[in-house]
């Protein structure tokens, strides 16, 4: 399923993707949609903020991995970021 996401990679247990923004404004603001989406989906990745740049990783702890979740998520955060 993976390979069906763009710009996402495995690391560890979990995928990750950095999406970068043109400011801290923006970068806060999609932080804001991602959690709308995270609660909508009962489902919370982890999120690094940086100045201009997020960082997002899904796992799912009840299974130690990956799981469908994961996957569904992160394209809804491809598909947030393409807006």
């Amino acid at each position: 399923m993976l390979k069906g996401l763009a710009g996402w990679a495995r690391e560890g247990l979990g995928i990750f993707k950095v999406f970068s923004f043109k400011d801290h404004y923006q970068a806060l603001a999609f932080v804001n949609a991602v959690a709308w989406i995270s609660h909508r989906e009962d489902h919370h990745p982890n999120l690094i903020v940086g100045y201009n740049s997020i960082r997002v990783e899904y796992w799912t702890h009840a299974v130690g991995g990956l799981s469908d979740n994961d996957f569904i998520c992160a394209a809804k955060v491809d598909a947030l970021f393409d807006l």
